[in-house]
């Protein structure tokens, strides 16, 4: 597999909330070559979107997420992919009193493993193709915790198994002697639980800078809910876990090959709007291997 697509494949990033997984992607894994990554992303918020779209203050939360996130070629044109984040953690601050300085309230944190996600990607277009297209089945499991500290509003998974079906199409090739790449996709998730189902829609375009060994990607991503579940207020008002969450964020993600096979990545993101989810910019950082 050319490094172009490789570092296609390699771009991990859901804007302006919760890092899943890598569904989207519209390359094929060689048969039994890897691509592994552990990285480290967090957000931290002291104001969120409404549910009209608003911005409101909160008390200050934040997320952790160390996770391990890995690509398999089964076949040359089936790859098995898992994000397992095996080390989440959810807090928020003390709570003091704007007037007399007092303390209302103490703050709490939640550390257990998040919920995971296991996926099959299917090359639809043959191996090489110059337009690529694929379609992925990805199961989210509920493994994470949920109704955690005093209040019950800590958590590191949304409790609920979800079901998304995925379909993306990718190309890559030379502009003016310059690599570039371009992928698009399309989703819905069921989810079950009492939330909402959910279509999502995502962009990429990238170049190869230095040789090849430094890449970069842009992002627009969104996610537009069904409304066809339970209230915001039923299942929690605000987090990245929240219920009828819907943003357009944009991000990047730099990648640099320090050898042929191992490198770095560095990663941000943020939104242009959202409904009922942090109103705060997300980052990552990570080292990874590619197998090609």
């Amino acid at each position: 597999m050319s490094k172009i697509k490789s570092i296609a494949l390699a771009a991990l990033f859901l804007i302006g909330g919760h890092t899943r997984s890598k569904a989207g992607d519209n390359w094929p894994r060689p048969y039994h070559k890897s691509y592994i990554k552990i990285s480290q992303w967090w957000l931290v918020a002291d104001q969120h979107y409404t549910d009209r779209g608003l911005i409101d203050p909160n008390l200050t939360n934040g997320t952790f997420n160390t996770s391990l996130y890995a690509e398999y070629g089964l076949t040359n044109r089936l790859t098995g992919v898992i994000y397992f984040p095996f080390f989440s953690r959810n807090y928020f601050n003390n709570q003091i009193s704007a007037t007399t300085g007092d303390l209302l309230k103490e703050g709490e944190a939640l550390n257990s493993i998040g919920d995971t996600d296991i996926s099959i990607r299917y090359a639809i277009s043959r191996p090489g193709a110059g337009l690529a297209l694929s379609g992925t089945m990805l199961l989210g499991l509920p493994i994470g915790k949920t109704g955690g500290g005093s209040t019950g509003t800590l958590q590191t998974g949304d409790g609920e198994f979800n079901q998304m079906l995925e379909l993306g199409m990718g190309t890559a090739g030379t502009f003016k002697n310059i690599p570039v790449y371009l992928k698009a996709s399309i989703a819905l998730n069921n989810r079950t639980g009492g939330f909402s189902d959910e279509f999502r829609y995502g962009l990429e375009i990238g170049t190869g800078i230095f040789n090849e060994k430094m890449w970069i990607g842009g992002r627009l991503v969104g996610v537009e809910s069904f409304k066809n579940g339970k209230l915001p207020s039923q299942v929690q008002s605000t987090s990245i876990f929240a219920n009828n969450t819907e943003y357009t964020s944009y991000g990047f993600e730099i990648n640099y090959y320090i050898t042929k096979k191992v490198g770095l990545s560095l990663g941000y993101a943020s939104a242009f709007r959202g409904e009922i989810i942090f109103a705060a910019p997300s980052y990552s950082v990570g080292v990874f291997y590619d197998g090609k």
